[in-house]
């Protein structure tokens, strides 16, 4: 029963923590602005059911991340072909057979099959060549197919996250559903029309120059024909069709910090920084076509394009338009920054949950937490007395310390989440009941009363460590293959184990260590 000085100042700090991370959570937002700067000021967040928000389930079109590997496919093998001046068919461009997943092409010089048939063997070990005639066939394997469409889901739900993130939005849940499915779910989101555009564009940016030797034409005029090598593409600011070269000059992927900025006529624009190598391309770039204009691209469009004063070495530049908005803007560099998507996202369901459902929620679950403590808290001083009282004292700073914990994580709670805390409060008082009952049995065999209390709490944890470990074992599992809620559910669970196993074997045994040192009197009913 003898505490030495640093355990007396860890469990002091332990206090000491649990009030300052959990007061917040238990003034308004107004009040809670007025604590002192060195106070923390985190809050437990609340999820979409007990706050409302928005429901977004994404679908990535899987049919443009296989036409975009086909696509790589299709341009890998053009350039080895070119590269050993071996000739194919004039409808290789237009060569892929999307139904089939596979790209088809011919070769027009029969003599040159065998070479032709080890270059496109090594171009990607996860496809096959099949050669029949001067015909052939570049097949992907299944294997590489699927390692494609799960990598594209991964990136997706990154490349949401940041842009979700980049709003301002917190407390989110983006989690993988099925092969092929994102779910979102925004609180406290009652219109997620702004979000929903953010997530509808692609956002792929190229860098391309323009083809100054055919003229810009109406979007009305689709006998336009772009010289080879250029495609025609409209122009955001005036409507009208620019032809670009189609090989990219600079990609979007280069970029490493897009920002809100102003022009020389205090408009909104976009100011842009790309990284090492992409900062050597554009200054080449710039360098070698002055006076020349550099259309910037996004999904397809022509958002901006300036022409080439003077070099720029520095790999920054500034996107400029007469019909930029701030918000525009705004979102223009967010779009940057997160990065292009690997494919688009298609909304196939959106709901939309009142914070009026979330009220009752958070009342019911409030109310069956007080409900459980009420008569947890009558049980334990009906049986147990003057120690059953102190093992109420260690549940409710249990609760305190279990809402300190989730503001200090940033955890969101969930109803469920509400469920695991009203689990713990259960489990807390456990621990204290096994070494109650142990300190009764060794008074009932005649020890003395701090011997009985030494040897109660003694051998009591054994099993208090057995049972809180397998708990903590299984609600890892839990955490582990659960998704949303059911993770929230876990992760209280977790916290509050941890946390009673605290309060009940050693912050009541300070307690009554405590007590002891000041002679007050401590009885346990037998």
């Amino acid at each position: 029963m003898n505490f030495s000085k640093w355990k007396e100042i860890l469990i002091a700090v332990v206090c000491v923590f649990g009030v300052l991370f959990a007061l917040p959570n238990m003034l308004s937002h107004n009040m809670s602005s007025k604590l002192p700067s060195w106070m923390p000021n985190q809050r437990v967040y609340l999820g979409l059911d007990l706050r409302g928000g928005a429901h977004l389930l994404l679908e990535v079109d899987m049919d443009t991340v296989v036409s975009d590997y086909l696509n790589q496919i299709l341009d890998e093998a053009r350039s080895a072909l070119r590269k050993e001046s071996i000739p194919y068919g004039s409808n290789f461009p237009k060569g892929i057979a999307r139904g089939k997943q596979m790209v088809e092409f011919d070769l027009k010089d029969t003599s040159k099959v065998g070479k032709a048939r080890t270059i496109l063997g090594d171009i990607d070990p996860n496809c096959t060549v099949e050669i029949k005639g001067v015909h052939v066939k570049i097949t992907p394997t299944a294997e590489a197919l699927q390692r494609r469409k799960s990598d594209a889901v991964d990136r997706s739900i990154e490349i949401v996250r940041k842009r979700v993130d980049e709003t301002g939005t917190r407390e989110t849940n983006i989690q993988k559903q099925g092969d092929d499915r994102i779910l979102l779910q925004i609180p406290g989101l009652q219109d997620p029309s702004h979000v929903k555009e953010m997530l509808g564009r692609t956002a792929k940016m190229t860098f391309r120059l323009v083809d100054e030797t055919a003229p810009e034409v109406s979007i009305s005029d689709t006998k336009a024909i772009a010289p080879l090598g250029s495609m025609y593409l409209k122009s955001k600011d005036d409507g009208k069709m620019l032809a670009v070269k189609k090989q990219v000059a600079v990609g979007g992927e280069a970029l490493i910090d897009a920002r809100l900025a102003h022009d020389d006529f205090n408009r909104p624009a976009v100011s842009f920084r790309f990284n090492k190598f992409g900062a050597k391309k554009f200054a080449d770039i710039t360098m070698e076509n002055r006076d020349k204009r550099f259309a910037i691209i996004l999904d397809n469009q022509i958002i901006s394009a300036p022409k080439i004063n003077d070099p720029i070495p520095n790999g920054s530049g500034i996107i400029t338009s007469d019909h930029f908005t701030v918000e525009e803007a705004q979102d223009l560099a967010l779009l940057m920054r997160a990065g292009a998507l690997p494919a688009p996202l298609n909304i196939i369901e959106e709901k939309t949950v009142g914070p009026d459902l979330g009220s009752d929620s958070i009342r019911s679950g409030i109310f069956a937490t007080l409900l459980s403590c009420v008569f947890v808290l009558i049980f334990m001083f009906m049986w147990y007395s003057s120690f059953g009282m102190i093992a109420n004292v260690a549940v409710m700073f249990n609760l305190l310390l279990l809402i300190a914990g989730l503001s200090c994580l940033q955890a969101t709670l969930t109803l469920p989440g509400i469920a695991g805390i009203a689990l713990t409060i259960g489990m807390a008082v456990d621990a204290n009941v096994l070494i109650n009952e142990r300190i009764k049995e060794h008074l009932r065999k005649g020890a003395k009363f701090v011997k009985a209390i030494e040897e109660g709490y003694a051998l009591a944890m054994t099993s208090i460590v057995d049972s809180n470990l397998n708990t903590i074992i299984g609600m890892a599992c839990l955490y582990y293959v659960g998704t949303g809620p059911v993770k929230g559910f876990a992760i209280t669970t977790i916290l509050g184990t941890v946390i009673s196993f605290f309060t009940s074997t050693t912050f009541t045994r300070y307690i009554i260590s405590w007590l002891l040192r000041l002679k007050y009197r401590v009885t346990i009913p037998m």
